[in-house]
């Protein structure tokens, strides 16, 4: 490799997007009221969801990216991880479930996480017993403009 390679790369990475995850899971209830009575889910025939409606118990799965700005982590991921289920712990939680969608879920924990690491671009993933769910991405620019927001 010839310095020329050699200052390409570092330039590549002195610049490179640098991200943290977390997972974890929590057990909640949850319910879709318009399923009851919305007649686009509660159809009758192999596509209804009205049960949906009623409570119903899920293990949510949480994926969660955070920026971090340098390679000896200024976020330790298994300190961010431990905060986040405590958001979410029965004696000092300040986060609840209730009766929200994985969508809902997500911006009420992105409060939080932006309230204590402001700064940061962070990504959310939320999914229903691993299995159906969302991703919403906090961006702090729009993308392919590069406007602060």
């Amino acid at each position: 490799m010839n310095q020329i390679e050699r200052d390409h790369i570092e330039r590549v990475m002195a610049q490179a997007k640098r991200q943290i995850w977390v997972t974890f899971q929590k057990e909640g209830i949850h319910k879709y009221p318009a399923a009851l009575t919305d007649p686009n889910l509660a159809t009758g025939d192999q596509y209804d969801v009205s049960f949906l409606g009623y409570p119903h118990r899920h293990i949510f799965h949480f994926r969660v990216w955070i920026d971090v700005f340098h390679n000896d982590r200024d976020v330790e991921f298994i300190q961010f991880k431990r905060w986040l289920e405590n958001l979410y712990s029965s004696n000092q939680g300040v986060l609840s479930l209730d009766y929200k969608s994985c969508e809902m879920i997500a911006d009420d924990l992105y409060t939080h996480i932006a309230s204590r690491y402001p700064g940061r671009v962070v990504h959310i993933e939320v999914a229903e017993d691993g299995e159906n769910g969302a991703l919403i991405k906090y961006e702090l620019t729009k993308p392919n403009l590069n406007i602060a927001i």
